[in-house]
């Protein structure tokens, strides 16, 4: 499936540009793995490209604690996902089904580099987050089922689930990306030192409110993370044949962007935290992160 996205996302390049990788195997140890001490990991050359800005530290230190968090996390996602699908399928699960399965490295990736107190905001391929953020499987599937043992009483179902720090999933495609650029405000004007991630699909990179999110965040340099999960297709429609401009971490024009390896955990864990330190410590404004991963199913 990682071939399949490499072989895709290398028809979107201009010719002559060097492609991402989009693999988690070319990761080397730096020196040997301790067991409760951080060790090194250098990060594959190409896991990012960069518009306007420096690109993050190619090397990542982790502790096997760590990682084996980030592992569970992400294998517990995927599981989560899958039985939905078998629900959904079954018809146990009514109206729409968003999965991310495929996806998983760019939302564990994402909780890893943020602060707990920092905001997310998603379209509807939501259900990672609400058991990152403070929910339970048990609150997922009670949703999906439409009980009301479920995180929004059974009555928001796949596209719409919200914890204290996941300002939700939403179902009209980009129109949460200005409501992320109103929760950063907010945070500036409070004088908050957090951050907002707000993450869409590729598909909703050529709505109109996308691009006035993108110009009111860099016109009051607004505390937020505008990150495009790139998996290829909007609906069912390959991003070559829907963008002109393929290369969604250009498209803030003023705003910075970089280009992510989302099938690697820990090379969007590195570029979340370099983000983060570009929004909430360094205070230089809106970032955009374009992480390239791949679905692998249906839209829903």
């Amino acid at each position: 499936m990682t071939f399949l996205a490499r072989v895709r996302l290398l028809r979107t390049l201009p010719r002559g540009a060097r492609s991402l990788q989009l693999g988690a195997d070319t990761s080397k140890l730096r020196d040997s793995a301790h067991h409760s001490e951080p060790f090194a990991v250098k990060l594959d050359d190409e896991s990012f490209h960069s518009y306007k800005c420096d690109m993050p530290d190619l090397e990542v230190h982790v502790t096997k604690e760590e990682l084996m968090t980030m592992y569970r996390q992400m294998q517990t996602i995927r599981r989560m996902e899958m039985a939905a699908d078998g629900l959904y399928r079954s018809r146990f699960i009514r109206g729409f089904c968003h999965l991310s399965t495929g996806q998983e490295a760019v939302s564990v990736g994402v909780e890893h580099g943020i602060d707990r107190n920092d905001r997310v905001i998603s379209s509807y391929r939501c259900h990672p987050f609400i058991i990152l953020r403070g929910g339970t499987l048990a609150q997922v599937f009670g949703e999906l089922l439409g009980r009301k043992t479920g995180i929004s009483h059974g009555k928001g179902g796949s596209m719409h689930m919200f914890t204290e720090t996941f300002m939700g999933g939403h179902g009209i495609v980009g129109a949460h990306v200005p409501i992320g650029a109103g929760i950063a405000f907010a945070q500036k004007y409070m004088d908050q030192p957090q951050a907002t991630f707000a993450l869409y699909g590729d598909g909703a990179s050529n709505q109109g409110q996308v691009a006035e999110a993108f110009n009111m965040a860099k016109l009051w340099e607004l505390p937020i993370v505008f990150i495009c999960e790139n998996n290829l297709y909007g609906m069912g429609t390959s991003s070559e044949r829907s963008s002109a401009n393929p290369l969604y971490y250009t498209r803030g024009d003023a705003i910075p962007g970089i280009q992510v390896n989302g099938m690697d955990v820990l090379s969007t864990r590195q570029a979340i935290r370099h983000a983060r330190r570009w929004v909430a410590e360094e205070k230089k404004g809106p970032i955009i992160l374009e992480c390239v991963t791949y679905r692998y199913g249906g839209h829903s």
